[in-house]
């Protein structure tokens, strides 16, 4: 997967470091940011109902006190992707052994799933959250150093897809990461943040794309086994979906095929019509004549304001 388009980079040159009296954090997630895994939501700034990131942006939800770093699909999740200390710190509890099955009824009151708290002195503590079932690493009382890994990214607990759930806390406070003194302004690099290497800022963007021969089903896409790299030259459809994160009310998904010849067999914008933290969009046309052979381009386009912010490109063999 290629590098998500971000349209806002955080303090790219004018950030620096959390001051020595607060606590620096590096990435607790060993993936790469805007490629391998993204950042679906923020710690909610509104105070009343809504909810905003701290761009005023729309990733977050009523009351989140936390910063989301997903996976891409459940197949990146089967692979394994670890879990690390952001701040060196001691153990102070774990869970280890609820299930990877998302949010049920009976799990009201562990909504963290699988986890630990790191207590990192001066009232700093750090709690990650979903981890995978039978994955960590360390023990209640042990001393870990920034960058340890501690478990692996899960699916256990109040989650509708895999993810690390990271909260900061002073004390009785939230924190968060991209504003910890809650001077920000919509964004405005005006505070210093707590992360060591400040991660960019995407608002939405595209996490897969591919073919099929009728619209796949969205627990095929989430897992990531929804693309078929070849078909057959009499499939009943071409299909051509895109799978995309934080979408806003009026966004376009813009979808487009190209035979072997290079011209255009099908294009079709989808209206995107409610915010969405996740979804899915296909289309595609009945194949009445069969498929030339050859190698198909698919193009998936998200369009925001008539601006495209981010594009991504699949293949398709047809024998």
């Amino acid at each position: 997967m290629r590098a998500l388009v971000a349209l806002l980079t955080l303090l790219a040159a004018a950030g620096t470091p959390a001051a020595a009296r607060d606590l620096p954090l590096a990435q607790p997630i060993d993936c790469t940011l805007g490629d391998t895994c993204f950042i679906q939501q923020y710690v909610d700034h509104d105070p009343g109902p809504g909810a905003q990131d701290f761009t005023c942006g729309p990733l977050s939800y009523d009351g989140h006190k936390g910063t989301d770093f997903a996976l891409p699909s459940f197949a990146a999740m089967h692979a394994g992707v670890d879990v690390l200390a952001a701040a060196p710190g001691t153990v102070l509890g774990l869970r280890d052994e609820m299930p990877d099955t998302g949010w049920s009824p009976e799990l009201e009151g562990r909504d963290c799933g699988n986890g630990l708290v790191l207590d990192h002195g001066d009232g700093w503590q750090t709690q990650y959250c979903h981890l995978k079932r039978g994955s960590l690493t360390v023990q209640k009382g042990q001393r870990v150093a920034m960058g340890a890994v501690l478990g692996q990214v899960g699916y256990s607990g109040r989650t509708q897809f895999p993810h690390l759930h990271l909260s900061v806390r002073q004390g009785d406070r939230v924190v968060d990461p991209f504003d910890p003194d809650g001077q920000i302004t919509c964004g405005t690099p005006d505070t210093d943040v707590l992360w060591t290497d400040p991660p960019a800022y995407s608002p939405g963007g595209l996490l897969n794309a591919g073919f099929a021969d009728r619209v796949p089903d969205y627990d095929a896409i989430k897992e990531g086994t929804a693309h078929a790299e070849a078909l057959p030259r009499d499939p009943d459809a071409l299909v051509i979906w895109g799978y995309a994160f934080g979408a806003k009310a009026g966004d376009v998904m813009r979808m487009r095929i190209l035979g072997p010849d290079g011209r255009e067999v099908f294009a079709h914008d989808a209206d995107i019509a409610d915010p969405k933290a996740q979804l899915f969009r296909a289309a595609g046309t009945r194949v009445r004549r069969g498929l030339m052979p050859g190698t198909y381009q698919g193009e998936v386009t998200l369009i925001r304001d008539d601006i495209a912010f981010d594009r991504m490109e699949t293949t398709l063999r047809v024998d």
